[in-house]
């Protein structure tokens, strides 16, 4: 590993970020906290497994430094169940075990980076500044409209926190409208987003997802949330909210 200095100099250009080391060797652990909190970082330190996991359920962190030769629960496991409970908190597997087979399955098991020891903290912080830079382009799991939220990880619909059986087609529907809401999403938009551009002919077909969709919604109690813009296609829009024919 690099120096002290080094680990400041370097991590200097890197937004401040909160980040969860899961490290139980005392030296690297110590190294590692105080070189992220040099530069700039939050750091919490676990050092266990049991510990690791529990901090990483709490999704109080941008990123998470994860070793996966841990005491009590094994690095691997901690990867597992947090990514079980939905967790999508950015991870870095740090270890010694960098064979292929190693690092296929941290990957599997939802590591979004691998590390292997020895390995430098110049290294380590461009792999943060990395995730840092995806996890903010990266699509928001859910929407939200009024009282309709779209839960893109689990595909669940809820209005008003009441559960919206949909189709995978009417699901595709609404998403394509909540991310458009207050804007008119042409009936060609639609059918190239729900049939991969074979759109010609099936406007009818449109209308009757469409039509489904919306009884759906309001016997969920979210009535004229989908509006139609004659000759246009469709908007969505929250109660009391205008929306945009241009």
């Amino acid at each position: 590993m690099s120096s002290q200095a080094e680990m400041v100099n370097e991590g200097a250009q890197l937004t401040a970020m909160r980040i969860l080391l899961v490290e139980d060797d005392p030296l690297i652990g110590k190294a590692v906290a105080r070189g992220l909190e040099d530069a700039g970082h939050s750091c919490t330190w676990m050092k266990n497994g049991r510990a690791g996991l529990e901090e990483g359920l709490s999704q109080r962190h941008d990123a998470v430094i994860l070793d996966l030769m841990l005491p009590e629960i094994a690095g691997l496991d901690v990867l597992r169940q947090m990514r079980a409970k939905g967790v999508r908190t950015p991870v870095i597997a740090l270890t010694a075990l960098g064979g292929i087979e190693d690092r296929v399955a941290g990957l599997r098991e939802g590591a979004d980076d691998y590390l292997v020891k020895p390995f430098a903290f110049q290294e380590l912080l461009a792999r943060l500044e990395a995730l840092r830079r995806r996890s903010v382009n990266r699509p928001s799991p859910s929407l939200q409209v009024g009282e309709v939220h779209l839960d893109l990880t689990n595909r669940r619909v809820t209005c008003a926190g009441n559960h919206v059986e949909l189709t995978p087609t009417e699901f595709s529907l609404l998403e394509i409208l909540m991310r458009n809401a207050g804007q008119v999403v042409t009936r060609k938009m639609l059918c190239e987003h729900l049939w991969d551009g074979e759109w010609e002919g099936v406007t009818n077909v449109i209308e009757v997802h469409v039509n489904r969709l919306r009884n759906k919604l309001a016997q969920a109690g979210a009535d004229g949330l989908i509006q139609t813009v004659r000759g246009r296609g469709y908007a969505m829009k929250a109660p009391s909210t205008p929306f945009s024919t241009e």
